[in-house]
This record gives C-alpha cells, sequence and structure tokens, in this order.
C-alpha cells in the first residue's frame, strides 16, 4: 500500500515547509515539492499541519495500583492515544519485590500482546535490586530492547528503593548502555506528613497536595541528580512538577552535568486550587500533586531554555467509583488522571496558539525528544525519508470542546471537562497505514507494535 500527502506543512522539530510526502509500505519513501509518483491512496493536506506522530513515554495502562487497576487496558488506551494524535506509548512494567525482572516482563507482555491498537514499548520499573536482580540488566537492554529503567524514591514497602540499591542499580545500568528514570520525591517525609494529617482528621483531597510540599520534590530530584553525577549515569526525571526540583536541575547543569526532564501536560495548565473542590478535587489526586501558578511558568520557561525535554501525561486512570474508595480517607484515593488522548491538543491549544512554544518546540517536546533519549530516533519520532510513516495531520484553528461524553479513553469522567481548545487531529498515519479518519478508529487491536529501542546515549 502506497500513500502520497500532497500539500502539507511538514513541521518536524528543526523545518517547517510546505511538501508532498510519499509512502510506501510502513516508511517514508520522498519528501518533496509536487512529487511525481503514482500511490494508492492520495490525501490532500492542504492548508493542515504534517507533524510525527505524537510519544507518550510515561503511562500506566492495565497497572495494578492500590487494590484495583488503571481502567484502560493495552487497547482502549493505545486508542484513545490514536485518537488524540500520539501513535507511541511507552509503559512501566512493575517488578513486584522478590520477583525476578523476567517475571515482570512476562506478566505485562501477557497483558499487551495482541491487544494494542497503536504501537509500544516498556520501561522497566525496578523495585527490588539484589544480586540476582543486576545479573538480568544486561539481557534486558541488549536482547529485549528495553534501555530505561524505573526507580521510585517513594512508596516504601511497595516500589521503594533506597540510596545504596539506587547506586548500584545505576552503576549497572551505566556499563550496558542504559538511563534510569526516577519518580523524585522524599518518600519517608511524605510518609510523616500523610500520617501527621491523618492523625489530625484532615481526611480531605486537599492534604493528598498539602503532604506532598514541594521541598519532598526538590530535595529528592537535587539527590537523584547528584548520584547520578557521581556514577556518571544518564538521568532523567519524570513528572517534574515545581520551581524547587527545576532548580535542583538547573544547579546541576553548573557542573556540567545533564539530566533530561520530563514534566506532564497537567502541571502546565492545571493547579493545586482544584483540590478544594471537597471529594471532586480526588479527580486530580497523582503523585505529584498539581502545584502552583508561579510553576507553570517555571515549567513554560524550562521547555524555552532546554532544561524540560518532554511533556507527557503520566495517564493512568480511574473510574470515578474506583477514586471512592478514598471518600474518607484521602490516602485510599487511587492516584492517576486520564490524559492520553488530550495531551496534544491541550499543549498545541495552550503552548503554540498562547505563544508561549514555537510550532518545531511543540513537536520537540511532544515526540522528537523522547524518541531522541529513549532509543527509537529516526524510526520514530519525525517526517524524515526512512522513518516510519507515523504521521499526524493537525487542523490548527479547529475549535472544539473537551469531554467525558466524547473521549475514547475508558473513564467516566474528564480532567478537562468543558476545555475548549484550538488545534484538532484529523487524520492518524500508523507505520503506514490510516489508523484515525474522521473520528474514526480503522484497525483492530493488534495492529499495535512492540518497539525494541537501541541502547541509550544520553544525548538529544
Amino acid at each position: 500500500m502506497s500513500i502520497l500527502i500532497k500539500n502539507g506543512r511538514v513541521v518536524t522539530a528543526t523545518d517547517d515547509y510546505i511538501a508532498d510526502v510519499f509512502i510506501e509500505g510502513e516508511t517514508i519513501k520522498a519528501i518533496g515539492k509536487d512529487l511525481n509518483v503514482t500511490a494508492d491512496q492520495i490525501i490532500d493536506a492542504t492548508g493542515k499541519l504534517v507533524m510525527p506522530g505524537g510519544i507518550d513515554p510515561h503511562v500506566h495502562l492495565d497497572m495494578p495500583f492500590m487494590g484495583t487497576y488503571s481502567s484502560d487496558n493495552y487497547e482502549t488506551g493505545t486508542r484513545a492515544a490514536l485518537f488524540g494524535g500520539t501513535t507511541t506509548v511507552i509503559d512501566f512494567i512493575l517488578q513486584k519485590q522478590g520477583n525476578s525482572l523476567r517475571a515482570a516482563l512476562d506478566e505485562w507482555n501477557s497483558r499487551a500482546n495482541g491487544n494494542a491498537v497503536g504501537d509500544y514499548s516498556f520501561h522497566m520499573a525496578v523495585t527490588d535490586f539484589n544480586e540476582d536482580t543486576k545479573k538480568e540488566i544486561k539481557d534486558i537492554i541488549e536482547k529485549e530492547g528495553i534501555s530505561s529503567f524505573k526507580t521510585f524514591m517513594a512508596y516504601k514497602g511497595a516500589l521503594m528503593i533506597d540510596d545504596r540499591q539506587m547506586i548500584g542499580l545505576m552503576q549497572e545500568v551505566k556499563k550496558h548502555g542504559g538511563l534510569i528514570n526516577v519518580h523524585a520525591t522524599n518518600g519517608d517525609m511524605i510518609d510523616f506528613l500523610v500520617a501527621k494529617n491523618k492523625a489530625e482528621g484532615k481526611l480531605a483531597p486537599l492534604y493528598h497536595y498539602l503532604s506532598q510540599p514541594e521541598v519532598t520534590e526538590a530535595e529528592a530530584s537535587g539527590r537523584f541528580a547528584d548520584m547520578a553525577n557521581y556514577t556518571g549515569c544518564p538521568g532523567y526525571i519524570v513528572h517534574l512538577t515545581c520551581e524547587g526540583a527545576l532548580n535542583a536541575v538547573r544547579n546541576a547543569t553548573r557542573r556540567n552535568q545533564k539530566v533530561f526532564v520530563e514534566t506532564c501536560i497537567q502541571y502546565l495548565i492545571l493547579d493545586a486550587s482544584l483540590y478544594e473542590k471537597d471529594f471532586e478535587g480526588a479527580k486530580w489526586v497523582m503523585s505529584p500533586p498539581l502545584r502552583e501558578k508561579k510553576d507553570q511558568s517555571t515549567l513554560w520557561a524550562g521547555i524555552n531554555q532546554g532544561l524540560v525535554n518532554v511533556v507527557a501525561t503520566d495517564h493512568c486512570p480511574f473510574m470515578w467509583e474506583q477514586k471512592l474508595m478514598g471518600k474518607d480517607d484521602f490516602s485510599k484515593i487511587p492516584n492517576g488522571h486520564p490524559a492520553i488522548e488530550n495531551r496534544m491538543e491541550l499543549l498545541f491549544s495552550e503552548g503554540v496558539k498562547k505563544g508561549k512554544i514555537s510550532l518545531n518546540k511543540f513537536v520537540e517536546v511532544a515526540s522528537t525528544n523522547a524518541a531522541k533519549i529513549f532509543g527509537m530516533f529516526p524510526k520514530k519520532g519525525t517526517v524524515a525519508v526512512g522513518s516510519d510513516a507515523d504521521i499526524i495531520l493537525f487542523d490548527a484553528d479547529e475549535k472544539h470542546t473537551l469531554s467525558a461524553k466524547t473521549h475514547h479513553m475508558n473513564v467516566d469522567y474528564s480532567g478537562y471537562e468543558g476545555w475548549e481548545v484550538t488545534g484538532k487531529v484529523k487524520t492518524v498515519l500508523l507505520r503506514g497505514k490510516v489508523v484515525i479518519d474522521d473520528n474514526a478508529c480503522l484497525v483492530e487491536k493488534g495492529y499495535g507494535q512492540f518497539v525494541k529501542r537501541n541502547k541509550v546515549a544520553g544525548t538529544i
């Protein structure tokens, strides 16, 4: 099957020009003005942006958490991602303490294989680093194509590793060409504040936020940067939310260190005042929590300064009934928020249309940088000859309203209900096939493929 996309405005992280794009099979074969080729299908993209499919490197599909599971599985979650212009996601495999990394990989493969609609890859979350785990790292990177390893500095007793384990893991991962992702918050301090607030009868969602003050994230981000600097291991902080944490990264640059930083769309546009909505605030209970207006300004500036490299989602949806598990105790509210479908359109509308970021920067933080950091570039993350034909056609001026009534995520509310956005994903191609068009999904579950990734060079 061959497709010719004609007269579109091709935008990458570095380029912006009018051209035709010729696709044959799963890849881009030619780009140029007025291409003289014969194609099975011609798509007129006049007036549309032609951009690489989005890459969301932080999602949790069908994830076990707090006695329940996130409500989007690989089918519903990757389909919703496609509707929103995201063609590849990276999910987190969670090692069970006492079990091997291989056992965790087998468990996640059983969830994903044959079920994904869009393409996907994995990070390996190491929750129990010991001599047996250490021996598995090389094969996970070299044979399985999973080159990034997640660590938690919080959630003691379930996911958290201590600094001794962190250093050992960093040294082993660096040796084999991998990268460490980190949830950087001070778990001991948070646990103390949670217990204190509960003992004082402070049980509303607001106290989820007040139990995770900015200092808990700033301290852990600085500590992680120090350990990464000591070991020489490439480091990537997931879902960074605040000025204090970004300043810790900024300080690290003074010793010539590069720490990769991801924020999420919600931290750029929502703030902690939502926690004052009595129990409705549970819709936005996530960790780290939403922050203040000043933190939004810092994050937008960080994107333009090159300190914030990726805008992801930390998509981890729960039905309202699941959120009600914590109606009498904020610490029992499942942490997470639905955004996998909304990320690209919100970032375009709030960022590009409002003059906060350029169109090239939009492509960079929504797609290209994640591809580079996580070893998928140039297969993914750009519109170039030889790259996978993962392409979105985008109407920059179409206005529409976000709502749970119309989204495709498997969750019965929206974190952005009634939010008017400017910019709409119209057509999506994944590996040379039109998968979304005219607000319909044209492929079944199983079309999505696992993406084996290269060793991570630690540069963008």
